[in-house]
């Protein structure tokens, strides 16, 4: 039997800078269409990448703090081991080239995509930093040989919604964001106020987010009563199949976003000053972005404007 040429790909998280990673992955596997390819991530998105079709293995990386060497040491070991002809760290992180630094201290000497000093492909554009997510990961595959890029097969994202019960007419909210970065919500009421005018038209409201974000998506259902509030209760597989059968989806710039869009579903994003979206907005066919330096002043009225330019509720009344 043909030995199969080992290659590794490096992307942690976040989720949305996941899920804009899904592009370069199908562009790797297409251009190495005969390679074991192996992903390494952190555990919080392993059991998802492994239903993906683009790898063979996925691996963890525990993300060990700085000062924890020998975690660090222990994680290099392992990749040097594997023999990888080809590394694509699609992280770019200083984290990830150290781990390029580090395999050559235990003899591996893989060809490397990325920015790490000495690699043998780098990523040397100069306006990289300026780029779109997506863009500067495709300028950097370039780089690297890659020329091709098809389009990712996402049909996998998917699950069985019937435990939900779910009306045959909703929209998703998506009021969360990173913790650590409340300047990057709609505020609570505003939300609230579009599931009214949502639901007003016939379309039932649907809350989604984590546990952590059950005070924020509570206020919104409690002003809301027609609103499904499933804060706390879905998958990321659950959260595709959703987004598939919502009439369209709202949110702030948080990862969720990011699969909704790449799934090609029509979405309205909203982003404050704390972020630019010319770097890192979701991309998708019927995706518009919204932007106020303090979302505050954003009124529900030019969300729902918003909406009715793609087709999906009608004017709001005057």
């Amino acid at each position: 039997m043909t030995k199969r040429t080992p290659i590794l790909v490096i992307k942690h998280g976040a989720l949305g800078d996941l899920i804009q990673a899904f592009g370069p992955f199908a562009a790797i596997r297409a251009h190495h269409p005969d390679a074991r390819i192996d992903l390494l991530t952190t555990p919080p998105f392993a059991p998802l990448m492994r239903r993906a079709p683009w790898f063979d293995r996925v691996l963890q990386d525990p993300r060990a703090p700085a000062w924890n060497l020998p975690s660090t040491f222990r994680l290099a070991h392992s990749l040097a081991r594997e023999g990888y002809a080809r590394v694509y760290d699609l992280q770019t992180s200083a984290r990830s080239s150290r781990l390029f630094h580090l395999m050559r201290l235990f003899g591996a000497r893989p060809e490397w995509s990325g920015i790490a000093r000495g690699c043998s492909h780098p990523h040397a554009n100069p306006d990289r930093d300026r780029m779109h997510t997506l863009d500067r990961q495709r300028d950097q595959l370039a780089a690297a040989g890659i020329t091709c890029f098809p389009a990712a097969d996402l049909s996998w994202l998917d699950a069985d919604l019937s435990r939900f019960a779910l009306p045959a007419r909703f929209a998703l909210l998506v009021p969360g964001a990173s913790p650590h970065r409340p300047e990057k919500r709609w505020p609570a009421q505003h939300y609230a106020a579009l599931a009214g005018e949502v639901a007003a038209q016939g379309v039932t409201p649907l809350i989604i987010g984590t546990a952590a974000e059950a005070a924020l998506t509570s206020t919104i259902g409690a002003t809301c009563p027609a609103a499904l509030n499933l804060t706390g209760r879905t998958t990321l597989l659950d959260l595709a199949a959703l987004a598939r059968r919502a009439l369209f989806a709202v949110g702030n710039d948080t990862g969720p976003m990011h699969l909704i869009a790449a799934l090609g579903r029509p979405a309205v994003v909203l982003f404050s000053a704390a972020s630019d979206p010319a770097l890192c907005a979701p991309r998708g066919p019927k995706v518009r972005i919204l932007r106020e330096a303090d979302l505050s002043h954003l009124a529900p009225e030019a969300v729902h404007a918003a909406l009715a330019g793609l087709d999906v509720v009608p004017n709001p009344s005057p």
